[in-house]
């Protein structure tokens, strides 16, 4: 490897970090407050980005219009569901994940049948390079990355500076003695799956440009989330930010030198070592 790849490696890894953290922000925010396994996570992700790129070329939208009403259909999905399909189950794990394995079935069939299996791109967010004088870098990729930078400050403010995020903290360490307290459970509950839903449409829609979308990139993304959340240990949301880094560079490192699917490989296989080295996580388990 030559030092003057160095520099795009580096880009690379920031940018695939953002999105990855995002994606699996919204994950750890369901799982950890709710204690829920929502393995449609993945497919939800992957429906933000062919919603984004429908409203694009179908309706002319904007490509920042058409993230940010991907963003509201997706929240606006993520309450539905959880008032009808998670909430009733809250004390039933199976079912929780039986219902998630039949939503994503049936979102990613229902995605197939209406755009066949090709891969897609949507436009790019910023035409054009920026010149930092040691190297050139594509206006997309500093977009992607100040965005993902900006959603993670503003998602850290909200977990712990304001009362919402306290009262999530209460409802992830007792759901019964928290609605005891006169905290409105049903409602945190709500707001956590919007919150989450909305960090997916975003990062779908951000890879989406950056990448490309297939209706299976929902169950690539899904399986980084699972070993990111793992990786970082339960509980742990600051983790997260350390090991999606890391997925990331992973996922930088080795196209390098290998083909993509031998590098996707060796990024999983490397992260399953990890995990058998250290089964609760590198983080312990804190709280959000």
């Amino acid at each position: 490897m030559t030092l003057s790849i160095l520099p795009d490696i580096g880009v690379n890894t920031l940018v695939l970090a953002a999105i990855y953290i995002l994606a699996s922000l919204g994950f750890a925010f369901i799982f950890n407050m709710l204690g829920t396994l929502n393995l449609a996570h993945g497919t939800l992700y992957m429906m933000g980005a062919y919603i984004t790129y429908f409203l694009c070329t179908r309706f002319g939208m904007n490509n920042w219009l058409a993230m940010l009403f991907s963003s509201l259909i997706l929240i606006g999905l993520g309450i539905l569901l959880e008032r009808l399909c998670f909430r009733p189950f809250y004390d039933s794990f199976n079912r929780i994940v039986m219902i998630s394995v039949a939503l994503m079935t049936i979102l990613e069939t229902t995605s197939i049948l209406l755009t066949g299996s090709k891969t897609l791109i949507i436009n790019s967010y910023a035409e054009g390079i920026t010149n930092l004088g040691f190297m050139t870098i594509g206006k997309e990729k500093l977009v992607t990355f100040a965005i993902g930078v900006i959603l993670l400050l503003i998602t850290l403010y909200i977990v712990y500076r304001t009362k919402l995020g306290m009262q999530m903290e209460a409802v992830a360490q007792d759901r019964m003695g928290a609605a005891l307290q006169g905290i409105p459970i049903n409602k945190v509950s709500s707001l956590v799956f919007a919150l989450g839903c909305a960090l997916a449409a975003v990062s779908g829609s951000l890879m989406g440009a950056y990448q490309q979308l297939s209706p299976y990139m929902g169950d690539n993304m899904l399986i980084r989330i699972l070993m990111l959340v793992m990786l970082a240990g339960a509980g742990s949301m600051n983790g997260i930010i350390i090991t999606g880094t890391i997925m990331a560079l992973l996922d930088s490192v080795f196209p390098t030198f290998f083909q993509s699917y031998v590098a996707s490989a060796l990024s999983v296989g490397l992260i399953v070592i990890l995990l058998l080295i250290r089964p609760k996580g590198f983080f312990g388990h804190e709280m959000a």
